[in-house]
C-alpha cells in the first residue's frame, strides 16, 4: 500500500499554493521558469519524466548548473539510470519537497510537461490496491491470452477501455482485480471518488504553446544543439552502466535513436533527422493530451508570455 501522504502545511494560506508551468517539448519553460522563480523567491519541482537519472543530461536538456544555481531545484538527479521511476515514488517525493519549500516560507512552481506526472497535481493518479510479491509473480508467469482470459472471467460485463494489446497494462488489471476482489468497472469507479495526492493544495495551472512552425523550426535546433553538444557520447557512457535495463529511459526520444546507431540498425546520417521527426510526433501527442485532459487552465502563447502574465496571482 503507498505510503501515507506527508501533510502540507503553509506559512501564509491554509493550503499551500502551486503554481504549475506545462508546456510541450521545445515550447520554452525552462527559461520562462527560471526567472518567475527568480521574481517570485520560489523554487522549481520538476514534472518531467527523464530528469530524475543521473548522466541523462543532454538528451533530457536538464537544466545546467548555472540554471540550478539561479534557483533550487528539486527531483532532479534522484536516482541512477538503472533505477526506473513510478508514479508513486514521484508522488512521495513531489509532497516531500512541496511541504520542505512551504515549511521555509517560499513559494513553489512545478514545471515540466510529462502527462503522467503532471496529472498528479489535479487528480488521483494511483489506487490503494496492495498487490502482494507472489501474486505479482502468479499473474507474471501467465502469458498474454491467459491474463485475459482470467481476466474476463471476473469481468463478465467487459473489460471498458483496458488496452488489451499492451501487456503491462493487462497484466496490471489482473494483479489489482485478484488483488482486490473486485471488477475493472468498481475499480475505476472508486478511483475517480478518490482525492489526487494534492488535493489539500491550490494549484493554479498555466500551459504554453507556440505555433506549430515555430515549434518545428526549435525542436530541429533543439536536436542540432544536443548533438553538438554530445549526446551520442553521452549515450555511450550510460550503455555500460545499465541504461538498457531501464525500458522508460532507454526508450525515450533521443536516446532510443542513439542506440539503435551505436548498435547498428540505424545509420549515423540519419540519426538527427529520425530524432527530429520523433520529437514533432511527441509533441503533438502532448498538445493532444493537454487539450483533452488538463483541467481549466490559462493558456499563453511562448513568444509573448511574461513573468507577471504566468499566474493570476502570485
Amino acid at each position: 500500500m503507498p505510503a501515507r501522504p506527508q501533510k502540507l502545511h503553509a506559512m501564509s494560506s491554509p493550503k499551500p499554493r502551486l503554481h504549475v508551468l506545462t508546456g510541450c517539448t521545445a515550447v520554452g519553460k525552462t527559461e520562462l521558469a527560471l526567472r518567475w522563480a527568480e521574481a517570485h523567491d520560489a523554487e522549481i519541482v520538476s514534472c518531467d519524466s527523464l530528469l530524475f537519472y543521473r548522466g541523462m543530461d543532454i538528451g533530457t536538456a536538464k537544466p545546467t548548473r548555472a540554471e540550478i544555481a539561479r534557483v533550487p531545484h528539486h527531483l532532479i538527479d534522484t536516482q541512477p539510470v538503472t533505477d526506473q521511476m513510478d508514479i508513486t515514488r514521484y508522488v512521495e517525493l513531489a509532497r516531500a519537497a512541496v511541504a520542505d519549500i512551504a515549511a521555509r516560507g517560499r513559494r513553489i512552481l512545478v514545471a515540466g510537461g510529462s502527462g503522467f506526472y503532471l496529472k498528479a497535481f489535479f487528480a488521483p493518479v494511483a489506487d490503494a490496491v496492495s498487490v502482494p510479491p507472489e501474486l505479482r509473480a502468479r499473474v507474471a508467469a501467465l502469458n498474454l491470452a491467459a491474463q485475459l482470459d482470467a481476466l474476463r472471467q471476473i469481468n463478465p460485463d467487459g473489460l471498458g477501455a483496458l488496452d488489451i494489446a499492451n501487456p503491462r497494462r493487462v497484466s496490471r488489471a489482473l494483479e489489482r482485480c485478484l488483488a482486490s476482489g473486485k471488477t475493472l468497472a468498481v475499480l475505476a469507479a472508486e478511483f475517480a471518488r478518490m482525492p489526487g495526492p494534492f488535493a489539500d493544495c491550490e494549484v493554479q495551472l498555466c500551459r504554453l504553446d507556440r505555433a506549430p512552425a515555430e515549434l518545428e523550426t526549435r525542436i530541429a535546433q533543439r536536436v542540432e544543439a544536443m548533438l553538438a553538444a554530445g549526446l551520442v557520447d553521452e549515450v555511450r557512457r550510460l550503455l555500460p552502466l545499465g541504461l538498457k535495463q531501464n525500458t522508460s529511459a532507454a526508450g525515450s526520444i533521443g536516446y532510443r535513436e542513439t542506440i539503435a546507431m551505436l548498435e547498428g540498425t540505424l545509420p549515423e546520417s540519419e540519426l538527427a533527422a529520425t530524432i527530429v521527426k520523433n520529437t514533432r510526433a511527441l509533441v503533438k501527442k502532448q498538445r493532444t493530451w493537454f487539450r483533452t485532459q488538463l483541467p481549466a487552465h490559462r493558456e499563453l502563447p511562448a513568444t509573448t508570455a511574461t513573468v507577471e502574465s504566468l499566474f493570476a496571482q502570485a
